[in-house]
């Protein structure tokens, strides 16, 4: 409630005296919210407890032991998802809220805990061998699973950086990880076609009413990661600029207008900004290519 409002009216005569003492009075006992602040808290002090956790591990291992460790990881695991069943509420494919204060910084503790232990299992004791794919695709399905059948978009997230980090060991040879080269094709290729699906799917979930509130999420890692694949492949591939160009700039036309169509700002200041990234490069190639000509002609 803006005062200032109201005194501007009352000095225009507009509203009594009364009038504008009850808005006085309105505004001095209204009650201010602080669930954004403590739900901030709240997320940092997960996020905080597993970091502390992670450097009490590796400041201490050598007097702790590492069963001891992967025990005491894999019951926090346990006793996070065992309190989340116990606390979870009907499963929907509606947006579902939990009564429960604590539900969702639980799970999301439990779902980190669970990626500490297999990544943990799988660095001391070398449980997957050589199949990292295996290592990641085991954890992706689990927290697909936990977030719908939970309804929890943070451990959404989860799941779908741990897709993309599976189909980035997976479809892409582990030696060209390994060289840290991002230059070959079929990573390029894989991070356009990982963020087809994710736009795909965010779309079906639109569609079909299926978890519809998790659209926002899907289409978010999607247009990122959709984008900066097709803008690798317009820095990689020189010769065939134009038709990556052309491709972005296609993209970002229907984009744009599925953004107006749902009245979404951040979706078309996004796009927009990518498609001027790639304006930019095809301008500055074109210069160098003409200062070239010129040069050779010279």
């Amino acid at each position: 409630m803006r005062i200032s409002l109201f005194k501007n009216l009352h000095a225009e005569g507009l509203i009594s005296d009364g009038s504008l003492q009850k808005a006085e009075a309105a505004e001095a006992a209204r009650q201010f919210s602080l669930y954004w602040e403590l739900r901030l808290l709240l997320y940092l002090g997960v996020l905080l407890l597993t970091g502390g956790l992670g450097i009490l591990v590796y400041k201490n291992i050598d007097t702790i032991g590492h069963q001891a460790v992967l025990a005491f990881i894999a019951l926090v695991t346990v006793g996070c998802f065992f309190y989340c069943f116990r606390q979870k509420a009907r499963f929907s494919w509606e947006k579902v809220n939990v009564n429960n204060p604590f539900f969702d910084y639980i799970l999301l503790l439990g779902s980190l805990s669970l990626l500490i232990f297999l990544g943990y299992l799988q660095y001391e004791y070398d449980v997957f061998g050589d199949n990292y794919g295996l290592a990641t695709f085991i954890p992706m399905v689990i927290l697909f699973a936990s977030a719908y059948y939970f309804d929890h978009l943070g451990v959404l997230s989860l799941a779908i950086t741990n897709l993309g980090a599976w189909a980035g060991i997976a479809i892409t040879p582990l030696s060209l990880l390994k060289e840290g080269s991002f230059a070959d094709h079929r990573l390029i290729f894989t991070g356009i076609a990982l963020g087809a699906l994710l736009l795909a799917a965010g779309m079906l979930s639109s569609m079909r009413h299926l978890k519809s509130h998790f659209t926002p999420t899907y289409n978010t890692f999607g247009v990122h990661l959709l984008f900066i694949a097709s803008l690798a492949g317009l820095f990689t591939y020189d010769h065939y600029c134009v038709l990556w160009f052309a491709a972005i700039v296609a993209m970002a036309w229907y984009g744009v207008r599925r953004a107006m169509a749902q009245k979404s700002f951040y979706f078309v200041v996004v796009i927009t900004l990518y498609a001027y990234i790639a304006l930019c490069d095809v301008v500055v190639q074109l210069l160098a290519n003409m200062s070239g000509s010129d040069a050779a002609l010279i």
